[in-house]
């Protein structure tokens, strides 16, 4: 696959939020959806989110798309949604309800700002990235969920995948080269610089020759609740918003870049999400030869992709820059590790599984 190193650009990302107040969100959640009670505005990327608390459970999100986005990449992320509910509808992933009239999307106008409304289920929990102390169980649980969506997502097709483009895409990684210089650490940015020429030299060649499907893309600790009670129960994955048409084996990359641990050993943790995984859906020799390059590269353009937005976003620097920390602990983690040592903990993780789960 030839590098592409075209300039970066993703208006969405390099767009301000838009502006809707919570009353204007409120007189939506009621007037199309038929929701009452009291709003709590959440963060987000690109998109406007808004808890729509109801006092006895049962609460609703209020998601309304960023005036920039693309109505057919809306609705590819609608009919995913639905896709996986039909198929597997006992996977802790978000609902999406229809409105009054029966759709499952609205379009709207806010103050001249072109927007799609859509209404999804709240779950109670604890996001993961408040949990401390993750066990292995947990790690577990999230392979398996992990796998099964992938599942249930395949042979998924949607006219939007055609020339939908998203810089969080691992296929589009060679393009952090122009960020580097947002990253200010001159250790950083070699060690950024190390791993992307890895990914240049080994993955990328893969990436046009390995099983593709439609992929979640995103399962970062700030989109897995997880129970209260019970941390080690996966209750809800979200934000379906990063989904692309990409090789299978780059999804568990970029939740298995979440999992690296400790410095003396920083993929022990990651492996035991990847043979959980592994064992619900087997990976193939090819996808476990790249799998440790994939981890380092979303690591990488963590590093790369935020500290760019965090210079176009001062006010929403705090949101942005949140997974920075882990991400740098990990790549200097990694990068005690030569490439072959790393692929051999995750052949071995992947040789000691058990049969595929039926």
């Amino acid at each position: 696959m030839p590098l592409n190193t075209a300039p970066v650009h993703d208006h969405l990302l390099e767009a301000a939020p838009a502006q809707v107040s919570d009353a204007q969100a409120a007189a939506i959640a009621d007037e199309y959806f038929g929701q009452r009670g009291t709003l709590h505005r959440l963060a987000g990327e690109r998109d406007l989110n808004f808890h729509i608390a109801h006092g006895h459970g049962d609460d609703r999100l209020l998601k309304l798309s960023h005036p920039l986005e693309d109505p057919q990449v809306v609705d590819f992320q609608t009919r995913a949604l639905l896709r996986v509910e039909a198929l597997d509808p006992t996977l802790a992933v978000q609902r999406v309800y229809p409105s009054l009239n029966g759709d499952h999307q609205i379009s709207i106008r806010v103050d001249g700002q072109p927007m799609i409304a859509r209404l999804f289920s709240f779950v109670d929990g604890v996001p993961l990235h408040r949990v401390p102390q993750r066990s292995r169980a947990l790690r577990e649980n999230l392979g398996d969920d992990l796998a099964r969506l992938g599942l249930a997502l395949k042979g998924f097709e949607h006219p939007a995948t055609a020339d939908h483009e998203l810089l969080w895409d691992l296929k589009h990684a060679s393009r952090l080269r122009n960020l580097l210089v947002y990253i200010q650490d001159r250790e950083q940015r070699a060690l950024v610089e190390r791993f992307l020429d890895n990914f240049e030299r080994h993955a990328l060649p893969r990436q046009s020759t390995l099983r593709a499907q439609v992929i979640h893309n995103d399962l970062n600790p700030h989109n897995v609740i997880v129970d209260a009670e019970h941390p080690d129960r996966v209750r809800n994955i979200l934000d379906f918003g990063d989904m692309v048409h990409a090789p299978l084996i780059n999804d568990l990359g970029v939740a298995a870049a979440y999992q690296v641990g400790e410095p003396d050993a920083p993929l022990a943790t990651a492996c035991e999400m990847i043979a959980a995984y592994h064992r619900r859906c087997p990976l193939l020799a090819e996808e476990q030869e790249i799998l440790a390059d994939l981890i380092a590269t979303r690591l990488i353009m963590t590093l790369s992709i935020t500290a760019w937005r965090a210079s176009l976003h001062p006010e929403n620097r705090d949101y942005i820059l949140r997974n920075t920390r882990h991400a740098w602990q990990a790549v200097q983690a990694l990068a005690r590790l030569s490439r072959e040592q790393a692929q051999e903990q995750i052949f071995a993780a992947c040789a000691t599984q058990e049969e595929p789960r039926p």
